[in-house]
Order: structure tokens, then sequence, then C-alpha cells
């Protein structure tokens, strides 16, 4: 009798032990989808838009505007920083991918277009002004004319406004010549590169270069956007 009534423990143990395991693999399928639905909810949560910055292997730029050709929806970003970049990412760790290159110019003019594929991220035709300093939507884009108020937000100096003192201007980089830059009388320092440039609603360009800085003076010079649009086919909106 003894053998008889120990048996049953054990296969009672032994039961509870699978339902135990069946328990736990389904807790752990669930825990998984869990864990995927709040990737897919943060990356939902992602906006990018003017002025806000993009990362590449051993790359940062900054978007200047958001365009869009039909459906399909594209990054501008500068030529000279783009250049060797093939996949872009939301953040610095480089885990929420949104685009590829589509396009760099560079020297003679100084621009890029990255095309959007991530359909899980928001790409809004506005620009950030900063932190807590809210957006600008953005309706349409047009040359700069000289005595033109125009403002610009930089990585560095963040949102600063001015004039346009000339158009059609050249100027000589490191890497090469680039034509047809429009200059103000803002300042800008190193880091704000790739910044948006506009009048109101109206895109005029993209910060390229500068001289002096916002310490004791200077100006910044700019890509037209126009051209970069009539480039690409592309449009703000």
């Amino acid at each position: 009798m003894s053998p008889t009534r120990s048996e049953r423990p054990l296969r009672t143990v032994v039961r509870a032990v699978v339902v135990l395991a069946l328990l736990l693999g389904w807790s752990a399928a669930a825990g998984s989808a869990a864990h995927a639905g709040d990737r897919a909810g943060r990356q939902a949560a992602v906006s990018v838009r003017g002025g806000d910055t993009l990362y590449s292997t051993g790359a940062r730029c900054t978007v200047g505007f958001n365009a869009r050709s039909n459906s399909t929806l594209y990054a501008l970003v500068s030529g000279r920083c783009a250049q060797g970049a093939r996949t872009w990412y939301a953040d610095a760790a480089l885990t929420v991918a949104v685009g590829v290159t589509a396009g760099v110019s560079f020297p003679g003019t100084d621009y890029a277009s990255i095309r959007y594929t991530n359909t899980a991220v928001a790409y809004p035709g506005e620009v950030s002004l900063g932190a807590g300093a809210g957006t600008r939507d953005i309706t349409h884009a047009a040359h700069p004319v000289v005595g033109q108020s125009v403002c610009h937000v930089g990585r560095t100096t963040g949102y600063l406004c001015g004039t346009v003192q000339a158009v059609n201007v050249t100027i000589n980089y490191g890497g090469g010549t680039v034509y047809g830059l429009f200059r103000s009388t803002i300042c800008s320092e190193p880091g704000d590169t790739g910044g948006p440039a506009f009048s109101g609603g109206t895109a005029v360009g993209i910060i390229v270069a500068g001289s002096g800085n916002c310490s004791s003076g200077g100006s910044t010079y700019y890509q037209p956007v126009t051209e970069w649009l009539s480039a690409y086919g592309l449009s703000v909106y």
C-alpha cells in the first residue's frame, strides 16, 4: 500500500510542474508581446520636424524642413553634413530608424534629402523653436529678398531673428565653393549648421555657414530652400 500512496503525490507534483511551466510559457509570450507593444507605442510617439536632429553612424544633422513628393515624405538637411551617411535614426543610440539618404549635393550647392521610411513616426510640416518655445507651422517656401525679416533656429544658439543682408553670395568652404547663398544679420555658432531659416510661415533656407559669433557679432549664410525643392521635386507642407 505504501508504494501506491507515494505515487499519487508524485503524479500530482509532476502535473503541477507541467501546468506551471505552461503558465510561465504563456506569461513569457505575453510579456514579449507587451514589450513589443511598448516599443511600438514609444516609436509612434516620436516626431521629427524642422530643427530636430537626425543621427547616422558618425554623423549628426539638423533637419531644416520636412517636405513631400505626393505621399512620400523627406527631410531637408545640409549636403556637407549628410555626405557618406546612409541610414538615419531619430535617436543618438541609433535604435529608431526613420529613413535613408535620397540625394546629396556638395560642393556647388549644399543640400541633401533624406527619404522617410518609418511610417510609425510622425513628420509634422513645422519647425521646432527650441525647448519650451513651441513650434512654427511652415506652409510654403520662397526665395529671400534683401531687407526681408528672417528668423532661424540653431542647435547651439536657438531661436534668433534679423534681416536678409545679401543674396546670390558665394563662399569657399574648406571642402569646396558654394554658390547662390544668402546672408543675414543673425549670428550663429558651431553646431547651428542645418537649422531652418524662415520668414513667418515661409521657408527660405537652412544654415550652412557663419562668420563671427554671438558674443562679438556676426552673420550667417544659408542655402535657399526653393532651389533645393526644385532640384528634388518637393514641396513643404
